[in-house]
């Protein structure tokens, strides 16, 4: 049927449905079921007293979807936003109920780096497809920016929490099906969020989709694979996270963000073998705030790197600084995000800032999570990690122990210390468990030539301890919290003159 046939015949349906909800349809309601009884006798009489609500509730619906999703004019998000308008007032009228959901795909940064472009659009292209194919019939789909999907549901009667997850498993489900590309077969995921008509903060298409987006982000959040229904305090905790995220930015550019350093000690010889340079902002109404406090508002955008410049510009300063006062500080360590390891360019801009200092590549320790490690599956993260250790960069792995890194992804990553986790460190002078954890570690490392370190030392007999079992390197509150520049700098001076750093090794027990 042509288009504007098609418009036409859609403008006529409105104008009957219109005609059908007046007062004055009443008036005729009687003739009409008389004229209908004297022609087909009492089976028309039956078929109009069920057919008219059926035409008006099933059929005028769809045709008005339709017209509305299928209009040329406008993008993708503005037909969405005219179809839940023209839906919501007629859901209300009906006694039925309609639901918005946002699908956002896993991990497409990890599609586009390892195929390329056209390989990422035709994925989300076959994706959508699925989606599509998963739903009813007068049910919308639409394409959103940075290859999510909105679907926007036809009315129906029972919509409720149950239902929706449901419906968002089975799209999930659609989605996971491999997707043959290229001679490769890829798997995707993806995370739904979804608001339910009438549970938005107000009643309108623009209110539902956001509700939809912010709980679809928060599942992304949360994922991969996760499904989040939107709640009023989704919507507080976002905005929040939004003002905090704008405040983050002005506070890089004032340079309210900087590193403290905390000391990590040799056990053989008690002297200081490093520093980690821990980001803290110093926020003008908060006070000093830790990364568990705002990274939050950094994951999942362009800060991540920007803060990761802050980070090891001001701590190869401090190695300067330390070098210059004639202190011994071997190295600093600066912990690096995933979506920093992910850029292609990490490596040439960590040598352009050791030239730019002149310092050594082994004055400075790459610090990387073991979730990080063990999930990466990206060509470039395991490029980057072996181009920085070829320079001579140190590589720790961070919170060892709590993740599921292999021993081959260990060897993988050219990691040159094992960073015990805080959770094995804790009353390992008491603990009979705790030492045989520690044990085990430290046993592995030597095997494998690595060097190890423990975090979260708070006592003298943690570490008297920890030295016994042969652990390198120790870093805690029992020596030292993270402080600022001048802070680290005098208690750097003031340990390079103390006769008992080394502790007595009390008996094993």
């Amino acid at each position: 049927m042509p288009k504007a046939m098609l418009a036409e015949t859609a403008q006529r349906v409105q104008r009957a449905m219109a005609w059908m909800r007046a007062p004055e349809f009443l008036v005729f309601l009687p003739a009409i079921t008389l004229a209908g009884f004297w022609i087909g006798g009492e089976k028309m009489l039956i078929l109009l007293a069920v057919g008219l609500p059926l035409l008006f509730a099933i059929i005028g619906q769809p045709l008005l979807a339709g017209q509305i999703g299928q209009g040329e004019e406008g993008s993708a998000v503005t037909r969405a936003l005219a179809l839940m308008d023209a839906i919501l007032p007629l859901a209300a009228e009906t006694g039925r109920t309609t639901a918005c959901l946002v699908v956002q795909f896993d991990d497409l940064q990890a599609v586009l780096e390892r195929h390329g472009r056209s390989a990422l659009t035709e994925v989300i292209t076959r994706a959508t497809d699925r989606i599509r194919g998963a739903l009813r019939v007068g049910d919308c789909v639409v394409n959103l920016q940075g290859g999510s999907v909105a679907v926007v549901l036809a009315p129906v009667r029972r919509l409720d929490l149950e239902t929706m997850i449901q419906m968002g498993a089975r799209l999930q489900e659609a989605v996971t099906a491999p997707i043959a590309l290229g001679g490769a077969q890829l798997y995707i995921t993806c995370s739904i969020g979804f608001c339910i008509g009438g549970r938005a903060p107000e009643p309108t298409g623009r209110s539902m989709l956001d509700a939809a987006q912010t709980a679809s982000d928060e599942a992304l959040r949360h994922g991969p694979a996760a499904i989040r229904a939107f709640s009023l305090d989704m919507a507080q905790k976002r905005a929040e996270r939004d003002a905090l995220r704008d405040s983050l930015e002005e506070a890089l550019d004032k340079g309210d963000i900087r590193p403290h350093f905390q000391p990590q000690i040799s056990t053989d010889t008690g002297e200081i073998s490093g520093f980690e340079a821990l980001a803290r902002w110093n926020h003008p109404v908060r006070g000093c705030l830790t990364p568990s406090e705002f990274l939050p508002a950094v994951e999942g955008s362009d800060l991540s790197e920007r803060l990761g410049e802050v980070m090891l510009f001001h701590a190869l300063s401090a190695l300067v600084g330390w070098d210059r006062e004639g202190l011994k500080v071997p190295s600093v360590s600066v912990n690096f995000s995933s979506a920093e390891l992910r850029n292609p360019r990490l490596p040439e801009r960590i040598k352009w800032e050791l030239d730019r200092f002149e310092l050594k590549p082994d004055r400075l320790t790459i610090e990387i999570l073991e979730t990080v490690v063990a999930s990466a599956e990206n060509d470039v993260v395991v490029s980057n990690i072996a181009q920085l250790a070829g320079m001579g960069c140190g590589v720790d792995l961070d919170d060892f122990g709590t993740g599921h890194a292999s021993i081959a992804t260990i060897r993988r990553f050219a990691v040159r210390r094992l960073k015990i986790d805080r959770s094995f460190v804790t009353r390992v002078d008491q603990d009979r468990e705790q030492q045989k954890m520690v044990s085990a570690i430290v046993s592995l490392a030597e095997r494998l030539g690595l060097d190890t370190l423990a975090e979260g030392v708070e006592t003298a007999a943690e570490h008297a301890m920890l030295s016994q079992l042969g652990c390198g390197h120790v870093q805690g509150y029992g020596f030292a919290r993270p402080m600022p520049l001048d802070i680290a700098t005098d208690w750097a001076r003031r340990h390079a003159n103390r006769q008992d750093r080394i502790p007595r090794i009390g008996a094993r027990r």
